[in-house]
C-alpha cells in the first residue's frame, strides 16, 4: 500500500490567477479587457478579434461575448 504523509507544509492547490471582467479598463463590459488582463497580452488585441471573429463568424462572438459578460460578473 502507498503511505501518504501530507506535511504541515503541504498547501491546498489553487489557480495562479482568476478571471475577472475589468470593468474600469474596459469599453462595453469589460469583458476584453479582462481577457487582455489574464492572459498578459493589450486588450486591443482582444478587441479586434472579437470584432474580426464577429464579423466573420456571421456574429456569432457577439453570443461569447454576452455570455461571458453574463457568466463572469
Amino acid at each position: 500500500m502507498n503511505d501518504l504523509k501530507i506535511r504541515d507544509t503541504d498547501h491546498a492547490v489553487r489557480p495562479a490567477k482568476s478571471f475577472a471582467l475589468d470593468r474600469s479598463n474596459g469599453k462595453l463590459m469589460g469583458v476584453c479587457s479582462g481577457i487582455a488582463d489574464y492572459f498578459g497580452i493589450d486588450a486591443l488585441w482582444v478587441r479586434l478579434g472579437f470584432v474580426a471573429g464577429t464579423l466573420l463568424g456571421f456574429g456569432s462572438f457577439i453570443l461569447i461575448y454576452l455570455a461571458i459578460a453574463l457568466i463572469a460578473d
